[in-house]
């Protein structure tokens, strides 16, 4: 038989989720149209003079070969941070779930990384890759790599790839070892016993029932590389060396807040927001057709 919540009161249901519902208006909602209206103005840096222009905001950034060459730098950066965030935590988490002794203390190391800022992130894999100083780049030096992320675009880049992906692991690697101990055992040895290899026991039984969480993890790990890495780009290479690493959040500081052009950095607001908003619809509508939660 159906069990179904009643409520006595008809006020009760609506109570219940107005909280959430004033968070959402107060911290989205009213922000989003702000950033709106302001895209659509012109203003002086200290906004005490704005003039409603519409659309110019929009025709300058996408005249303007910097911004159009941010896009690159964004797509590039976020695929790497996405990509290869999920792979190392699958790696990680895969090898986690057949650990036995130990495997608390192992599992608490690799949590740890999620209770660093951003910003005590980036300052540490700076120091790491520091050309002068930064013990893994003299280890790289050792092997011939001559390296410095403070002229050579490419290796700040793979700096703030790093930083981002160290980061973020941790995050990935809780889901996916909740995801991993959830599967049956039993399924995995009838399909060892039937003669299936490790490799094939994973892509065809582990791999499709961790759809689900690997759709949830790729939809977070997109809005994280668009959004929660400007710290880690302020804190290392700060959009340099030039504009290699400055990727959209970025550009929108930079512009704004060090530029003094508030409108201009309104209008790229939208913009980003517009780009994670369509890239998940697209994923909800597309590539979660491919998860199966059963």
């Amino acid at each position: 038989m159906e069990k179904r919540a009643r409520f006595k009161s008809a006020c009760l249901p609506y109570a219940l989720v107005a909280p959430q519902i004033i968070i959402t208006l107060l911290f989205f909602v009213w922000p989003a149209v702000q950033a709106l209206y302001q895209s659509m103005q012109l203003q002086d840096s200290f906004g005490g003079y704005s003039e409603f222009v519409w659309f110019d905001n929009f025709r300058t950034l996408f005249s303007d070969s910097t911004y159009l060459a941010s896009f690159q730098t964004t797509a590039i950066f976020s695929v790497l941070v996405a990509g290869c965030g999920l792979l190392l935590s699958l790696l990680l988490a895969a090898f986690a779930d057949r650990v036995i002794k130990g495997a608390a203390l192992y599992k608490t190391f690799l949590i740890w990384p999620y209770a660093v800022s951003p910003v005590v992130v980036g300052v540490l894999w700076m120091f790491l890759l520091s050309p002068t100083l930064g013990i893994v780049a003299h280890w790289l030096h050792a092997i011939g790599i001559d390296w410095d992320h403070v002229l050579n675009g490419r290796h700040a880049m793979i700096l703030i790839v790093i930083a981002a992906i160290w980061k973020q692991v941790s995050y990935n690697f809780l889901f996916f070892l909740a995801g991993l101990q959830s599967i049956p055992k039993s399924l995995i040895e009838a399909a060892a016993i039937d003669g299936a290899g490790p490799v094939k026991r994973f892509t065809s039984i582990v791999f499709p029932l961790l759809s689900p969480t690997t759709f949830f993890l790729l939809v977070v790990n997109i809005v994280y590389a668009f959004f929660d890495t400007f710290a880690i780009v302020e804190a290392t290479t700060q959009g340099g060396p030039g504009k290699d690493t400055e990727i959209l959040v970025f550009k929108v500081f930079n512009d704004g807040f060090k530029g003094g052009d508030l409108g201009g950095a309104a209008a790229q607001s939208v913009v980003l927001m517009t780009i994670v908003i369509v890239l998940t619809v697209v994923q909800f509508k597309y590539v979660e057709k491919k998860v199966q939660y059963a």
